[in-house]
């Protein structure tokens, strides 16, 4: 069954009304009918809904069953990711996303290669990205949908996470501390997950990262790319701490 993300203000009393891109995709791709059943996602509900009535802007769909979500992580991820060029932050937001990482912000660092001065150029780049999210969800189905925050700098990332608690940085040049080590209790429900770009963090950064609490781990004796090292660190911490290997 196909499943699509709704904002609770849209679900009213037995109704689901559908808008937005959905309706193209729903109405001109999958061609789907009336009295055909969807899963709509909300707010960590799952609706069984049949599909009513199709117009062009929006799709009017009626609650059969509903239950709540039970595909989410006990432990939330939020991936603070170095920008990255080409196409690896959509490969990082499409993989992280069906792992159950719950929330991204990218992070302009000293080293990123990706520079990006042009606000237009900026919100395009983070509507994509969110796009690439919204897929990877329904496909994975999640209960909710993970938000793509604007691009942060590495100081405003900082001030995010001055007053945190349990925040991960693997880091090329850290030789004995690992996530595992690193975690120090069985319950916890949020982790602040921090990977550099391409060209790594600079020894200041982590400085930085280091006076906030950070705690500064090891990936082991290879080096991982950018694009490897967030969705590597997101699995070992879900593996610990949340739901990845249970049945």
């Amino acid at each position: 069954m196909h499943r699509f993300f709704v904002e609770k203000e849209q679900v009213i009393d037995e109704i689901i009304e559908i808008n937005g891109t959905d309706v193209k995709h729903i109405k001109d791709v999958l061609r789907l009918k009336p009295k055909e059943r969807i899963e709509i996602a909300s707010d960590g509900i799952t609706y069984t809904c049949e599909i009513e009535s199709l117009f062009k802007e929006k799709i009017i769909t009626r609650i059969i069953d509903k239950v709540k979500g039970v595909n989410e992580s006990p432990v939330d991820i939020i991936l603070y990711q170095g920008l990255a060029k080409g196409s690896k932050m959509d490969l990082i937001i499409q993989k992280c996303t069906e792992i159950g990482v719950k929330e991204f912000y990218p992070v302009a660092t000293h080293r990123s290669v990706v520079k990006i001065k042009d606000i237009k150029k900026e919100q395009s780049k983070v509507e994509r990205w969110n796009s690439i999210a919204d897929e990877a969800a329904k496909q994975s189905k999640r209960d909710i949908l993970p938000k793509v925050q604007n691009i942060i700098s590495f100081d405003e990332m900082v001030g995010i996470l001055k007053d945190e608690d349990n925040i991960i940085v693997p880091y090329e040049d850290e030789k004995g501390n690992t996530i595992k080590g690193s975690l120090e209790s069985s319950g916890i429900k949020k982790m602040h997950l921090i990977i550099g770009p391409e060209g790594g963090f600079e020894p200041k950064e982590i400085e930085k990262l280091k006076l906030i609490g950070a705690r500064i781990v090891t990936l082991g004796p290879r080096i991982l790319r950018t694009e490897t090292a967030g969705i590597v660190a997101s699995t070992i911490i879900l593996y610990e701490l949340g739901d990845l290997g249970v049945i």
